[in-house]
């Protein structure tokens, strides 16, 4: 292709409009082209910006302006019905994409979540040089024989956190990484801290640097890690940095998720040899090259906790396929306590009922976050949802991070009756609840926000929904084809 450029083209549909500019500029072939024109098409169906460097001199810019956001307009009041079938779970495709970085052979990651972080993360991959083929809509075939370049930027770690875990697979593997400072949803700090004590403790140099660590090694040795608290990435960082050091890591206080044991199981298949992933004590063997593997994402179990207070809250009954009921058996026992109807009909399968009323009997119960195989903390704003419909008080509190309450103000826009503390939330119900205009302030709370909305009388718009985009896959599509009354109203 001969050097060229393409500026100011605009597409206009009902309700949006989006304009955007994209410079081309070198020389490269054919498929690098059809790979470019990919990224345009990403940029505008997301309405991101970005720049990116291919082959030969050749780089493209793209920029994007949305003149509105999306939202969500849902008229409550209607009893779920039907069957709903979960994605794969992006906190688990996340590092299974990342863990594709550690070998030069081909990984292929199958019920991989049509998610915006996971479309994120493949053009964080693809911007490192690696080659990334989708021949279904949720496989991925990731080969990363050709990574020549060894930074996550800012503009797309910004966006989301698990960038981040870049870095142990390129330390791993090449002896240097720069990656900048994460983002991601608006709920505390969660520093990477203890991701970089571990690094160093291995034997890697680490700089920080106008907000990019800059970490490097001649080759990583094993160490005795042993987190201050529990952090699941830093668990996954390590595992991956560790499989291909030299020596035993043992990582003590180590994250028990069902997504740590996913990875693990991946580096298994990939050659590496992990012991204890579902224990806080994770033994890690180093090996001097992995290869490649074909590997099944788990089941979503956040989506599968959302799913059921959907049934719940509605009053209705829903039967939820392609699950993992043992990975959130917490959730399912509260739900149960407050008298929600939950029964396994099979090893992937469970069946919902409420009590046929948007509200009470369902029995107030305190509830606080923990990490596994405690109550989760993604599930606690959906189940703050659930409780302002429940008789009586209750009090939610949250030991994971220190912000998570934002959705609570927006819950009491719809006429929940709360009481905001620093760190726990006091509910007293049943509530009815009025639609109103709402604004999602992270992932969770999005959700929990469609969940009240399902339970309110009349119409309920929530602005911001590119959150929950991030983590749940055409979620308006599966509450609709079980009859919710909700639309994308595009903006």
């Amino acid at each position: 292709m001969e050097k060229g450029e393409v500026r100011g083209a605009e597409r206009t549909t009902p309700s949006i409009k989006r304009n955007f500019a994209a410079s081309l500029s070198g020389e490269l072939s054919i498929a690098e082209f059809l790979k470019a024109v990919n990224y345009l098409a990403l940029a505008v169906h997301w309405r991101i910006g970005y720049a990116h460097h291919l082959p030969n001199g050749f780089r493209i810019s793209i920029r994007t302006h949305v003149e509105r956001m999306d939202k969500f307009r849902i008229i409550g009041g209607k009893k779920l019905k039907g069957g709903v079938a979960i994605s794969g779970a992006k906190n688990s495709a996340l590092p299974c994409l990342a863990a594709a970085l550690l070998t030069p052979e081909t990984v292929t990651l199958r019920n991989v979540p049509y998610v915006r972080d996971l479309i994120t993360m493949r053009r964080l991959l693809e911007d490192l040089g690696c080659t990334v083929l989708v021949p279904e809509l949720r496989t991925h075939q990731i080969n990363a024989g050709t990574v020549e370049d060894y930074e996550a930027p800012y503009e797309l770690v910004k966006t989301m956190r698990a960038s981040v875990l870049a870095l142990g697979p390129l330390l791993g593997r090449f002896g240097q990484a720069r990656v900048s400072l994460p983002g991601g949803c608006a709920i505390g700090q969660r520093p990477i801290d203890l991701h970089l004590m571990a690094l160093e403790k291995m034997g890697a140099k680490i700089e920080l640097r106008g907000g990019v660590v800059e970490a490097s090694a001649s080759r990583l040795r094993g160490a005795d890690i042993e987190f201050e608290t529990v952090t699941v990435t830093g668990t996954e960082n390590v595992m991956m940095a560790a499989a291909l050091a030299d020596g035993v890591t043992r990582i003590s206080n180590a994250a028990c998720e069902p997504e740590i044991v996913d990875l693990a199981e991946l580096l298994t298949k990939m050659g590496a040899k992990v012991e204890g992933a579902c224990t806080p004590m994770i033994t890690v063997t180093g090996v001097s090259r992995l290869g490649g593997a074909d590997h099944t994402i788990i089941p979503d179990r956040i989506e599968t906790g959302t799913f059921i207070v959907a049934a719940a809250i509605t009053g209705g009954e829903l039967e939820i396929t392609n699950c993992a009921p043992g990975h959130l058996q917490a959730v399912i026992e509260k739900l149960r306590e407050v008298g929600v109807e939950i029964e396994q009909t099979d090893q992937d399968k469970l069946r919902v009922a409420g009590n046929g009323q948007a509200r009470a009997p369902y029995k107030a119960a305190d509830v606080a976050t923990a990490v596994y195989p405690g109550f989760p903390t993604d599930m606690q704003a959906q189940y703050m949802a659930l409780m302002t419909q429940a008789e009586g008080d209750s009090v939610i509190t949250e030991t994971i991070f220190e912000n998570r309450f934002m959705h609570a103000a927006e819950l009491m826009r719809l006429g929940a009756q709360m009481r905001i503390n620093s760190h726990s939330v006091d509910v007293h119900g049943p509530s009815p609840l009025t639609g109103a205009q709402l604004i999602a302030s992270d992932l969770r709370a999005s959700a929990s926000l469609v969940l009240a909305g399902l339970a309110a009388e009349g119409e309920t718009l929530i602005d911001r929904v590119y959150h929950i985009d991030r983590g749940y896959e055409k979620i308006e599509e599966k509450l609709r084809a079980v009859g919710a009354e909700i639309e994308r109203v595009k903006g």
